[in-house]
């Protein structure tokens, strides 16, 4: 058996830190714009009260003194900030007054700001902001009869509130929880998809059977990867598995009739389920004793201080008793789990269960700032979309005869909008299950101009996916010993997910060999060993804006203007002088904001914030 197939290491209890004695500054500032999101286990563990030893600054790296005061970072600060009051002029200046409009006016509506239109010509945002309402009466009902349901079940006949905290030690409370959580799930499934939900369940049995037989097998992996990956080809062939009209299979097709579509969401959950399953089978076969997760305790009789609660990586690589992968409610509670069915983000089987069985309390102050970050990316949105016009530019191809400056705003902020659309719903279904008690990966850590590594947006980036394709292709295919095939395996399985085209396999191919020269560099010119050269930073920035601008124009190929696009963009900056100055001023422009990126970075370390992206 290969070592592929071999499930990854159970991870041991996280170590005890010691912040009292360290000199990091508390978390204000610049760095409190940092989303602060991994796992609840950060939100709900006084840290301060801990007693050990603090990680090395070998282990961390060294915190360098700030220069935001410097007269250096106060040019790249004052160059910056014109660059951003550019972008913004040239985009709203594209609006009405442009004797371009007339050829994209017709994608406009009426806004609701007195005197604007708004761009709501993007089908997928559109969708989701037209279904607002019904999606807050989905989740108010959710959170209203789970309470309900909770509260009646429950044996005790005190008055308590039921949270998934008070009850996790019961016996019962596991039942209940799969028992509401299943009920629920099925029953808004048949409202959405209708008759359509008995395709599902096929899919989801047929997938859970082939679990029970494969796990442990040699093909365990191969065969998962093998049934998920045909059920999503018939997907997109078959239109969602349909022949012909009429018949009870399109009699009742519910609100979204095009269940395939989110399908592809669910079938990361199959196989994370399968892999995992497969993954138990071979720990339950093996010497090595089961590590039990730790709960925060102050009780803890081998310490004075508090347990820290276990990590997000470790409530996914730990595996949890057999039984707990053959029950089939268990798995249809996580398969269709209603806050996350439709969009994620994405939690591991593991991950899931380790929160049912032992949930951490998530402070309702946490809850409400995010609430507040959710209601400020809604409303920047708005705003974007009331006064730049860009993608119903795009969508009408309005671009030809603008100039290079204007070609380059175009294309920024039509990739701020793909950020925003793809952050607002992901916001709001991760704010639905932590209001549920359930703690997902956050999916967008960094704003998408704050991004000047190539593998480190794509950690930031749709990272609770990020983290899936980690455990079960990246890490499977040989991780970093093999970093060229599994880069290129990620990659090509993140296109086609998305969809079946040429465009987006394109793109797939183009960020696998962007990544690849920012690998090479690290290795060539460690930071171990030149980063405290006076040149080091600079020869840094100046890769972070060629990946910036590499990143770029993938992303613009793969969302946003397709290949054709992208060449007539590219033709209207390179094809005069004029254009190959301003892309010269541009990359000083980028090289600033690079400067400021990475001292960013350096902050948040000071803050005590610690990340590879």
């Amino acid at each position: 058996m290969t070592s592929s197939f071999l499930p990854p290491p159970t991870l041991p209890p996280p170590p005890l830190l010691d912040f009292s004695s360290s000199t990091m500054l508390p978390t204000r500032g610049i760095a409190s714009l940092t989303v602060t999101t991994p796992t609840s286990s950060n939100q709900t563990f006084d840290w301060s009260s801990a007693a050990t030893s603090r990680p090395s600054s070998a282990a961390r790296g060294e915190v360098k003194p700030s220069r935001w005061r410097s007269r250096e970072f106060r040019l790249y600060e004052l160059v910056v900030c014109v660059g951003v009051a550019m972008l913004t002029w040239v985009g709203v200046e594209l609006g009405p007054s442009h004797p371009n409009f007339r050829l994209y006016s017709q994608r406009l509506s009426r806004g609701w700001i007195p005197g604007r239109f708004i761009d709501a010509s993007d089908p997928q945002y559109s969708t989701f902001r037209s279904n607002i309402p019904s999606l807050l009466g989905l989740s108010l009902s959710f959170l209203a009869f789970r309470y309900i349901f909770v509260s009646s079940s429950s044996p005790s006949s005190s008055s308590t509130i039921s949270t998934p905290a008070l009850h996790a030690s019961r016996p019962w409370w596991k039942i209940q929880r799969t028992t509401f959580l299943t009920s629920f799930a099925l029953l808004s499934l048949t409202v959405m998809h209708g008759t359509s939900v008995l395709k599902i369940l096929v899919i989801l049995w047929a997938n859970y059977e082939l679990s029970k037989r494969w796990a442990g097998k040699k093909w365990g992996v191969a065969g998962t990867w093998v049934f998920n990956v045909l059920v999503l080809v018939g997907n997109e062939w078959t239109g969602g598995w349909r022949f012909g009209t009429g018949g009870w299979t399109t009699s009742f097709e519910g609100l979204l009739p095009r269940w395939h579509v989110s399908f592809n969401i669910t079938a990361l959950r199959l196989i994370s389920f399968g892999i995992d399953h497969h993954w138990a089978v071979l720990a339950s076969t093996s010497n090595a004793p089961p590590i039990e997760l730790q709960q925060p305790s102050s009780d803890n009789p081998q310490h004075s201080h508090p347990t820290p609660p276990p990590t997000e990586r470790q409530r996914s690589s730990t595996s949890h008793p057999l039984s707990t992968y053959e029950d089939f409610s268990t798995y249809l509670s996580y398969v269709l789990y209603s806050p996350l069915y439709v969009a994620g983000p994405i939690i591991t089987f593991n991950n899931f269960q380790s929160q049912i069985l032992n949930p951490s309390p998530i402070p309702s102050r946490m809850i409400f700032k995010y609430l507040i970050r959710f209601v400020f990316s809604v409303l920047t949105m708005e705003i974007l979309l009331h006064y730049i016009y860009v993608v119903a530019l795009k969508d009408a191809k309005a671009w030809r005869g603008l100039g290079p400056g204007e070609l380059a705003v175009v294309g920024f902020w039509n990739l701020i909008v793909v950020w925003l659309k793809l952050l607002i719903p992901w916001r709001f279904f991760r704010l639905w299950a932590l209001l549920d008690g359930m703690d997902p990966p956050e999916n967008m850590v960094r704003c998408m101009a704050n991004n000047y590594s190539c593998s480190g947006f794509w950690r930031s980036w749709h990272r609770s996916y990020n983290l899936w394709v980690v455990r079960y292709i990246y890490i499977p295919m040989g991780g970093s010993k093999r970093a060229l095939l599994s880069t290129v395996a990620v990659f090509t399985f993140v296109a086609l997910w998305h969809d079946l085209s040429l465009t987006l396999l394109t793109w797939g191919w183009l960020v696998s060999f962007v990544v690849i020269p920012e690998v090479l560099a690290g290795r060539i010119l460690p930071s171990s060993k030149f980063g405290e050269q006076w040149w080091y930073r600079h020869v840094c920035c100046v890769g972070g804006v060629i990946n910036v601008l590499t990143m770029t124009s993938a992303n613009l190929i793969g969302f946003v203007i397709g290949i054709q696009g992208m060449k007539e963009m590219l033709e209207g900056i390179w094809g005069s002088w004029r254009g190959v100055l301003f892309a010269l001023c541009s990359c000083g422009g980028l090289f600033a904001a690079v400067q400021l990126m990475m001292e960013y970075r350096e902050e948040e370390r000071r803050r005590g914030i610690w990340r590879k992206y």
